[in-house]
């Protein structure tokens, strides 16, 4: 097996693992509905829709 002959540096090691341990804004889209910014293919928060169906009341809501 192989074994590496030196140590990796911290600087090395947070370099590498930075691409994958980085934060990322979610994807937005305007819901047909109302308007509103949401998270796609998820109900809206805000009405409460999705694809065309009444599935949660939402903030503005019927119910």
């Amino acid at each position: 097996m192989a074994v590496p002959k030196r140590k990796t540096s911290r600087a090395n090691t947070r370099k590498r693992r930075s691409e994958h341990d980085k934060v990322v804004a979610p994807a937005l889209v305007a819901c047909p509905a109302c308007g509103e910014m949401m998270v796609p293919h998820r109900a809206c928060p805000a009405c409460g829709k999705y694809r065309g169906r009444q599935v949660t009341s939402g903030e503005q809501g019927e119910g």
